[in-house]
């Protein structure tokens, strides 16, 4: 069993870019206006969340132009933005991430997003839209040299001004051949306040992901699935850390990560109710078009999703005690949600961190009023029962 303790969990939510509202699959109830996004954060930070993942690609906001609104508008939160190689080159976006982290003085959170679209990347212009493996491999030459700049400017004096020309003449420089990237003086500035680096974040269920996963990563985040799978892509990293150990002689630690839905209410009957009202008004032309947008992907972790689909539709998409698959029919992404009352979804959370998941990455419908039901009920009842674990202190139902 996991000896977690709770300053090891952290929990974050989810600021929506594309509108919000209790229901989806329908045209959003409220627009996501600077205000609004702002509100949801705030609420966020006040419910006990310290941080908050922006969501990137397709229809959404840019993530690094939100978070730095939200920073300027909360005192702790922490905005975890999308870094996306490929479609920007890795040192600017290591002056990116360095600028937003010294700005928040010391929140910025990075989640590296190699891309699951083809659609939506070749609509960016990323070349490699359509090699899933490539992109990895992209992916993890991009990751030395953003860490290598920003180890460099750290290690750099705090220059005095300068002409423009002068700025990096203390800096060690960054040098790279690639098969993707070929850097000959990189040095950025200014350095990140978090050291060695802002935290990278970072997801991908193929193989190449977690070969990257193991090699780049400190948190290392899923998708929601029964336990069992959880633990099966826990293990398949655990195992590529051995063998990093063994081939480069590197030894690294990797956290764990989960992003889920969550429907939380006094009685479990309620609970059910609430988690499909979340779909009750999309028509059969709606499931259609969602069933064709999650399949037109070659990211491993939404087929992953979309098989937990199809394997519960004769189960009302129950996969597990309190945990539903239902938004999947709809929503892609992160849609399995935990529901039930706040015992059992706490209880169902604290076995997740029993096989490793340190970092929860929450959200519902609508994100406003469910952050600060969340941060109520169920925060505080996870962090009792650890604490009375911790204690030796049994927990009673």
């Amino acid at each position: 069993m996991s000896t977690q303790r709770t300053t090891d969990v952290e929990f974050g939510w989810f600021i929506p870019t594309t509108g919000d509202g209790e229901l989806i699959g329908v045209p959003p109830e409220r627009k996501s206006t600077l205000d609004y996004m702002i509100q949801v954060a705030q609420a966020a930070e006040q419910a006990g969340f310290t941080f908050a993942l922006i969501p990137t690609g397709g229809a959404c906001t840019d993530a690094w132009v939100v978070g730095s609104a939200i920073v300027s508008h909360t005192q702790r939160l922490k905005p975890l933005v999308a870094m996306r190689p490929g479609l920007i080159a890795p040192v600017l976006a290591a002056r990116m991430g360095a600028s937003l982290d010294l700005v928040s003085q010391g929140r910025a959170l990075i989640n590296v997003v190699t891309g699951g679209s083809p659609i939506d990347l070749e609509a960016t212009g990323d070349p490699l839209a359509r090699d899933h493996d490539a992109r990895y491999d992209r992916t993890l030459e991009f990751l030395k040299i953003v860490k290598s700049v920003w180890t460099n400017s750290i290690n750099a004096a705090t220059p005095e001004y300068r002409g423009r020309n002068e700025i990096y003449k203390d800096t060690e420089k960054t040098r790279f051949d690639g098969d993707y990237y070929h850097i000959e003086n990189g040095a950025s500035y200014p350095a990140p306040v978090q050291r060695p680096h802002p935290p990278l974040y970072f997801g991908g269920s193929s193989a190449a992901g977690k070969r990257v996963a193991a090699e780049v990563a400190d948190v290392y985040l899923m998708w929601a699935e029964p336990l069992a799978w959880i633990e099966g892509q826990i293990a398949e990293v655990e195992q590529y850390l051995v063998e990093l150990k063994r081939e480069k002689g590197v030894e690294r630690a990797v956290r764990y990560g989960l992003r889920a839905q969550i429907v939380v209410r006094d009685t479990e009957a309620e609970a059910w109710a609430a988690a499909h009202k979340i779909i009750s008004k999309v028509d059969a032309d709606g499931f259609e078009r969602a069933k064709t947008r999650v399949t037109q992907t070659d990211a491993t972790n939404q087929k992953r999703q979309n098989e937990l689909w199809h394997q519960s539709e004769d189960t009302d998409f129950v996969i597990g005690p309190n945990l539903w698959a239902g938004l999947s029919a709809v929503r892609g992404g992160g849609a399995v949600a935990f529901v039930g009352t706040p015992e059992q979804v706490a209880d169902h959370i604290i076995e997740f961190v029993d096989i490793g998941i340190s970092s929860f990455v929450l959200s519902g419908y609508p994100h406003l009023e469910e952050a600060l039901n969340t941060g109520k009920h169920v925060l505080p009842l996870v962090k009792e029962k650890l604490l009375q674990r911790q204690s030796g202190v049994s927990v009673g139902k």
